[in-house]
């Protein structure tokens, strides 16, 4: 079982995101207000705490959504999910459709510390169910039986 830690959005594609109260999640679309949301496969991003954490003990000055994560957990081992997993968080049910991504222009993060952790550490999921999402929600890895 997982804990959310931050729920994070952006307005333009390509700046880091902002921590949110709650994200209302949309079914086939993403977090109501981000501007990754939309009718395709990497509706939400998720990164892990621990792994923000670890880069942070390595100096890297960064808040929430410094990545362009949506949802940052703590408790999951996030990157070795298989693509298909399922996640629930409440009434939220989220499908994993994609781990890590090409970064096309080095970030920011990249150009400072010299390595961005999304691009390997990331994962992306769309929305199967939607709902309200905030910090300090359970969120856990669905069984066969739940799916």
């Amino acid at each position: 079982m997982g804990k959310v830690m931050a729920v994070c959005i952006s307005e333009k594609k390509g700046t880091q995101k902002t921590r949110v109260e709650e994200g209302h999640f949309i079914e086939e679309f993403g977090i109501e207000g981000d501007a990754h949301a939309g009718k395709w496969h990497r509706q939400v991003s998720l990164l892990s705490f621990d792994t923000i954490e670890d880069f942070k003990a390595r100096g890297a000055e960064i808040g929430n959504g410094a990545f362009g994560e949506n949802v940052i957990v703590q408790g999951i081992d996030l990157i070795h999910l298989p693509i298909g997993t399922r996640l629930l968080c409440g009434d939220i049910l989220l499908e994993v459709t994609q781990i890590g991504k090409e970064c096309h222009s080095h970030c920011e993060i990249y150009k400072k510390m010299g390595e961005c952790i999304m691009p390997t550490n990331g994962i992306f999921t769309r929305v199967l169910h939607g709902g309200l999402m905030k910090e300090g929600d359970e969120i856990t890895v669905c069984t066969e039986l739940e799916s």
